[in-house]
């Protein structure tokens, strides 16, 4: 039994509502009432609508474009929930921005990915719930609970229902454990592109294959698809490899332009993401589709709210 009053509450910001309001439907509560806006010269005001005193509150908010915009906006939300005596705030953040930024590899630039966790720990959040981050190190930039799910499996099961049958891929050596992982669950032979990008540029260079693909179906399995460089020359890396339909299967879709365009243009048939980040409005151009982690982060923020294991969703 939990030890706040009632049943967990849900806010949203601007990021993104819709997430919010199915993640409520999967809970069978009503998403809570908040005004979210900006003033006329730019400020962001945040009202909570109803009692929080000594509730479990919950805020919705991935880094979705503007992504600036929106992390003041969550932590304004957050600070806002702390100064009404939440009983605790967890900040749910399905996509986490900045998570490329977690670590100084070139002269003087941030590890903005540690500033972000700072950020929302000062502005009073409790815990945090996030979703397969780009870093596993990332977690240990939080000094509060961070519970972090993963999407993977929601979409290996997609193309498994699907029938698909032939070959994993990693586009990159970081990739491979990510993409082992989906290849034993689907029981299917793992292959890896090896992959080197230049200087702060959105695009690499694939350079080699580690495994077999000729004649046989390919997945390529990434956390998040932002210009779609990789996925793309990994799928020509494979189609010259003698690969036949191609697929693409990522977590977090931002789909930064021209991503779509490449997309279509590509060899790839079709690509699954998540609905992490707000569905592009043109995503049909490359047959794109959304599979719904809402009920995943609904039975999470049931277990968070009740004090069962979250980690034991994955075992």
């Amino acid at each position: 039994m939990s030890r706040f009053v009632g049943d967990p509450v849900i806010f949203t910001g601007n990021a993104h509502p819709q997430l919010a309001r199915d993640v409520c439907a999967a809970l069978n509560v009503n998403l809570g009432a908040a005004n979210v806006f900006d003033f006329a010269n730019g400020n962001t005001f945040v009202q909570f609508l109803e009692n929080i005193r000594e509730r479990d509150v919950f805020l919705v908010q991935p880094g979705a474009k503007p992504v600036n915009h929106h992390l003041v906006e969550l932590l304004i939300m957050i600070d806002a929930a702390r100064r009404a005596s939440a009983g605790r705030i967890t900040a749910v953040v399905p996509f986490f921005a900045y998570g490329r930024s977690d670590k100084k590899d070139q002269p003087r630039v941030p590890i903005t990915a540690r500033l972000f966790a700072d950020l929302i720990q000062t502005a009073g959040a409790d815990r945090m719930l996030t979703m397969d981050l780009h870093a596993g190190q990332i977690q240990g930039f939080f000094h509060i609970p961070t519970d972090e799910l993963t999407g993977q499996r929601l979409l290996v099961d997609h193309f498994g229902a699907q029938g698909f049958d032939g070959v994993v891929v990693a586009p990159d050596l970081g990739s491979a454990k990510r993409a082992r992982t989906a290849a034993d669950r689907l029981h299917l032979p793992l292959a890896i592109t090896e992959k080197r990008r230049s200087g702060n540029e959105d695009r690499a260079e694939v350079m080699q294959l580690i495994g077999e693909v000729a004649g046989r179906d390919v997945l390529i399995i990434d956390d998040e698809i932002d210009t779609a460089g990789t996925l793309v020359h990994v799928a020509e890396l494979l189609r010259s490899e003698g690969a036949q339909r191609i697929y693409g299967a990522a977590t977090h879709g931002v789909l930064s332009d021209p991503a779509l365009e490449r997309l279509a243009a590509s060899p790839i048939s079709r690509v699954a993401v998540t609905d992490t980040l707000p569905p592009r409005t043109e995503a049909s151009m490359c047959s794109l589709e959304i599979v719904s982690i809402a009920p995943l982060i609904g039975e999470a923020i049931r277990r968070i709210h009740e004090g069962d294991s979250v980690g034991a969703l994955f075992r």
